[in-house]
């Protein structure tokens, strides 16, 4: 018995100096369930929203106020006309716009009804949904709390709820743009780390090293492979969005497959660069699956809308690269927007991909000189 309690004792001290063990121990399970308390919601918190009041009367600035003061959320700009809504739509800070007809307060107040249209970006159906039934919700409250001052019960206002870029809501709108995200960082960055992991894990890649080609000659020839295949897994992507969904790219095809291009270069170094700081492939797998496909598919907007998570996952998202490049490919795909509205985006990206290749460059030279 004392052997085996000397056994037992000895595992624990193994467990307790890797702290690899006690990271995936410990570490993960607090880092899940603090992820998926907060991440995962279906309530809205400070959605954008942009106000076209046609009637400036004193009942619609109170409505407002109502809707903007709920803690649901925020106004993002002031309307001047209807030209302005595929405007403040392409931005993508605003998730509906709320419109108030001409004579509001007066019609209410004189027929008993008015008209309030409620313009929803129909690109994120799920937020689109939530949105248009919290902003339904407060007007039948507003309205109710309006019956009694002005002694009419039969006061009604009458909300017209449309969907701007996706009229039926169809959820291929959200999820093909996000399985193109989490497919091109996966593949590129997981096999990507997982080849050139597997030569150093054999003791080939010395092999490699000695021969006439260069370190930079090697690397390029591992990932040129995994570019080409991502590519072609993107072409069949958009064929069967179009062909079985029938979702268009609406924008330029070549400026969505140029960014394509950009973001499977920037996983394809991501990718190296895991593999320069991963002792095995075990290691490479773990930080490629749980560290790229849980906060791709949780924290990049993908599903769950950023804004109603707490302010610490916005900060953390934003060194999330899916982040950014769902809202390009949203962009292009459903909204046919140019890179006057996505430059930023594409410009982090790029950032990041030079930043991924200098970091994977320099480590990868020490680990294998």
């Amino acid at each position: 018995m004392k052997r085996f309690l000397g056994f037992v004792k000895k595992e624990f001290l193994h467990i307790f100096r890797d702290y690899r063990t006690l990271f995936i121990l410990f570490g993960i399970p607090v880092a899940q369930i603090l992820i998926f308390g907060f991440a995962v919601s279906n309530d809205i918190r400070n959605a954008g929203v942009a106000i076209l009041d046609l009637s400036h009367d004193e009942i619609t600035l109170k409505l407002t106020d109502k809707i903007i003061s709920s803690g649901f959320f925020k106004k993002t700009e002031t309307l001047l006309n209807y030209k302005d809504i595929d405007r403040v739509f392409k931005k993508g800070k605003t998730k509906a716009v709320i419109i108030f007809e001409n004579d509001f307060g007066k019609k209410l107040i004189s027929e008993g009804k008015a008209s309030l249209s409620i313009i929803a970006d129909g690109s994120e159906p799920n937020t689109a949904t939530l949105v248009t039934n919290y902003t339904t919700a407060i007007v039948n409250d507003f309205t109710t709390e309006l019956a009694g001052p002005v002694l009419n019960n039969s006061i009604r206002i009458s909300p017209d709820v449309k969907m701007f870029y996706n009229p039926n809501l169809k959820s291929h709108f959200m999820f093909v743009p996000g399985v193109v995200t989490l497919i091109l960082i996966l593949i590129s960055a997981l096999m990507t780390s997982v080849t050139i992991t597997r030569e150093k894990e054999f003791g080939t890649m010395e092999v490699l090293l000695v021969s006439p080609l260069r370190p930079i000659q090697i690397i390029l020839g591992k990932v040129m492979p995994y570019f080409i295949l991502s590519f072609i897994n993107v072409l069949l992507i958009l064929a069967l969005s179009w062909l079985v969904f029938d979702l268009p790219v609406k924008g330029s095809l070549i400026l969505l497959l140029a960014e394509c291009m950009l973001y499977i270069l920037m996983s394809l170094s991501l990718g190296i660069l895991i593999s320069t700081v991963s002792g095995n492939m075990q290691q490479a797998i773990f930080i490629s699956l749980i560290g790229l496909m849980l906060p791709t598919v949780l924290l990049s907007g993908f599903i769950f809308p950023i804004e109603n998570m707490p302010k610490i996952y916005d900060y953390v998202s934003s060194i999330l690269p899916p982040r950014y490049f769902i809202v390009i490919i949203k962009n292009i795909m459903i909204k046919g927007t140019g890179l006057m509205y996505i430059w930023k985006e594409t410009l982090i990206l790029i950032i990041m991909t030079l930043v991924f290749i200098g970091l994977s460059v320099r480590k990868f030279k020490i680990r294998l000189e």
